[in-house]
Order: structure tokens, then C-alpha cells, then sequence
């Protein structure tokens, strides 16, 4: 009876043994170095995770001493200074993701009030670009004023700016920003009511989308208009507003994708009613004297900071959506009121 039970235990070791051994084969090793293997794995990627997002924070670091230090310079005006506190173009320009590398695009810049800052951070490693309105000899309207405006505070500026480049952007007309999928970022500032105005916002998101290399950013600050209110999109339009839900239906119908939004441009003192619309408020007081002290109180406008990345396909989910409804992404006035 020993020689069978001392036989059985035999039997089971060599079982144990060669199931160790198949074990071992399997896992090139015992089982716990496996599970250490792993850890360490994990560690490192948590290492590399750690690292790039310090990484990141020094170059958003980098970037901001770069903008506050041109918006301290010398070289902007005292009034213009003033408006940063309702433009607050550092960490709008932070937010839009921008670099001193990137190639950026301006649409309609104005009199050059963001151009004075933007150029000369991108002076050395980037290309800024502007798109100006493409006014024809002998023209005399809002858009070659607009023009010689900044061809004006170019002149003034000179070599502050570095090597810009001047395109034309007169969308469904004349538009030369550059190659097709050249620019990191395009930004607009207050100028989506007026492309809707002269129907040229289709035209101006498909121009945008043209430029932006796959994964680009599209810039927004636009005067937001309250979501409840009783006026369609038309009417808030003239005076100068858009509901923000309304832009990031056409924007993504465009073939964006809003990434993320933000209130750093946000007023809550502004009602969007006013009897000359957002030209009411400053700068332009457009009412004179007898109300500049109530719209100085309330001060600028309400405004929306959108960021969009050009998505992959044409087709994003604003157009997805569009599809779905059975319509255009606008609707017409009925879907269009109260946004």
C-alpha cells in the first residue's frame, strides 16, 4: 500500500512539473514577472503622459509671455490698450490654441487691432497672414475703408510686423489666402453677422475650411445674442448678434467640429436690445453724449469664443444633422427663432 500511495504522489509532481513547464512556455517566464512587466509599462506611460503635459504647460508658458509682452509694448496705443480688458486677447489667443510657429490667417482685420499683436509674436518662426476686403478701383464703400484702414496701420507699424503676408477675402467674389491646406489657424473677430448680412457666411466657412490643413483650428468671437430671445435670426443679425447655438450649427454644417467653447469674451451686462444694436455700446457709441454714460456702464459686447477643428471628411455633425432634419442647416425663420 506505500509503494501504490508513494506511486500516486510520484504521479501527481511529474503532473505538476509538466504543467509548470507548459506554463512557463507559455509565459516565457513565471507569472508574477508578467504582472512587474506590465507595471512597469504602465509607469512609463503614465512618465511619457506626465511629461508631455509639462511639456505643454511650458509651451503655453512660452507662448503667453510672448502675447503679454507685445500687448505691453509700446507700439499699441493707449486706447487700445484699454480694450483688452473686454477683448482679452492673450487668453483668447491661448484658448485658439495659437503658437509662435503656426501659420495664422486673419479674416477682415480691421483697422489691425489683433494684427498688432498676432504679427509680431509670429514675426520669427510663423507667417501671419491677413485677408482683406478685394476692393477695385474707384470703389467707395464700408469695404475700402475697411482696406485702407489697414494698409494705413501696416504702413505705421513696418518692420515691427515682420515679413507679412497681405491676401484678399471678399467671399463669393475674390478670396487669396494662401495654399489649400496651409494655415494651423484662422480666426475671425466680430465678423459672422456681417458675412450673414450679405450672405456671404456659406462662402466665408467654405473658404475657411479650404485653407485650414486637416485638424486646423477655426477661430470664433462673435456678439452673442440671448438663446430665449422673441427676434429671428435676421433681425438679431442687423443689429449685430447671433445666437451662439445658431453659429455652431452652420460652422459644423460647414465641415467642423466645435471642440470646445468658452466665456472669456462673455458680458452678462449686455441685453442685446439696444436702440442701434451692438453699435450702441463702445466703442462706437453710436447713440452720442446723451447715452454714452449708460452704455459705457454696461460696456462691450456679449461675445461668444468658439474654438472648431476642420474635421476629417467634409461632413461633420452639423451636416449629419441637417440630413437628418429633411432641410438646410438655417431652417428658414420658423426653426431659426428664439435661438
Amino acid at each position: 500500500m506505500r509503494y501504490v500511495r508513494k506511486a500516486l504522489v510520484l504521479g501527481v509532481l511529474a503532473a505538476m512539473s509538466v504543467g509548470c513547464s507548459s506554463l512557463s512556455d507559455v509565459t516565457d517566464g513565471d507569472p508574477r514577472e508578467m504582472t512587474t512587466a506590465d507595471a512597469r509599462a504602465e509607469l512609463q506611460e503614465q512618465r511619457e503622459g506626465a511629461e508631455e503635459r509639462a511639456q505643454e504647460e511650458r509651451d503655453r508658458a512660452r507662448v503667453r509671455a510672448s502675447l503679454e509682452g507685445v500687448t505691453r509694448a509700446p507700439h499699441r496705443s493707449s486706447d487700445n490698450q484699454e480694450r483688452d480688458e473686454f477683448r482679452n486677447p492673450v487668453d483668447t489667443l491661448l484658448f485658439f490654441g495659437m503658437d509662435t510657429d503656426q501659420t495664422v490667417v486673419e479674416l477682415n482685420p480691421g483697422g489691425g487691432w489683433y494684427t498688432e499683436i498676432i504679427a509680431p509674436v509670429l514675426a520669427d518662426d510663423g507667417v501671419y497672414v491677413a485677408g482683406v476686403p478685394h476692393v477695385r478701383e474707384g470703389d467707395e464703400t464700408y469695404q475700402r475703408e475697411l482696406a485702407d484702414q489697414f494698409h494705413n496701420r501696416i504702413e505705421q507699424l513696418g518692420d515691427l510686423l515682420g515679413d507679412i503676408s497681405i491676401g484678399t477675402f471678399s467671399p463669393g467674389d475674390t478670396v487669396d489666402l494662401g495654399e489649400t491646406g496651409s494655415a494651423d489657424l484662422v480666426v475671425t473677430f466680430r465678423n459672422l453677422h456681417s458675412w450673414y448680412n450679405t450672405d456671404q457666411l456659406d462662402d466665408a466657412l467654405q473658404e475657411v475650411h479650404q485653407v485650414l490643413k486637416p485638424g486646423g483650428v477655426f477661430g470664433v468671437v462673435a456678439h452673442r445674442a440671448p438663446e430665449d430671445s422673441d427676434r429671428d435670426v435676421r433681425q438679431l443679425a442687423r443689429q449685430g448678434y447671433l445666437p451662439e447655438s445658431y453659429v455652431i450649427e452652420r460652422v459644423e454644417a460647414a465641415g467642423f467640429v466645435l471642440e470646445e467653447s468658452s466665456d472669456i469674451n462673455a458680458n452678462p451686462n449686455d441685453t442685446a436690445d439696444h436702440p442701434d444694436g451692438v453699435w450702441s455700446l463702445p466703442p462706437s457709441l453710436r447713440g452720442g453724449e446723451d447715452t454714452e454714460e449708460q452704455f459705457l456702464a454696461i460696456g462691450e459686447s456679449d461675445r461668444m469664443t468658439l474654438r472648431f477643428v476642420k474635421a476629417d471628411q467634409d461632413r461633420s455633425r452639423g451636416a449629419d444633422r441637417e440630413e437628418a432634419d429633411g432641410g438646410e442647416a438655417d431652417g428658414g425663420e420658423d426653426r431659426s427663432r428664439g435661438r
